[in-house]
């Protein structure tokens, strides 16, 4: 299994921009599909992003889409979300994970086999 360390989380106002990183070790990232999802305190986890193994394809969960940016740069083995307008209800542990065998990227968690450990992203004024 591949590991990932995710970086980049938090204390942010409302209206800012923050860019979480996710670094892969153990194996090559550009085998893997990878998405973010976030948990927020008294919530299940839901999804955010995935993006395909090449970068080009890319999904977005609805109450994300036009304020974050899923990207990857295989060569560096590293996976960014771009945040920005954050609002209070973006408040959340972020996490990244990995997809090693699907075909096409997937909101499903299930689908998804390697997990960081999360960063804190708190957006607060």
């Amino acid at each position: 299994q591949v590991q990932l360390v995710e970086s980049g989380g938090g204390l942010v106002q409302p209206g800012g921009s923050l860019r979480l990183s996710c670094a892969a070790s153990g194996r090559t990232l550009s085998s893997y599909i990878m998405g973010w999802f976030r948990q927020a305190p008294g919530k299940e986890r839901e999804f955010v992003a995935f993006i395909g193994r090449s970068g080009i394809t890319t999904n977005h969960a609805a109450s994300v889409k036009g304020r974050f940016t899923i990207s990857r740069d295989n060569a560096k083995n590293t996976v960014y979300l771009q945040m920005n307008s954050l609002k209070p209800e973006d408040t959340a542990v972020y996490y990244c994970a990995a997809d090693p065998r699907n075909l096409y990227g997937t909101s499903n968690q299930k689908n998804y086999d390697s997990w960081g450990q999360g960063t804190q992203v708190t957006v607060s004024s």
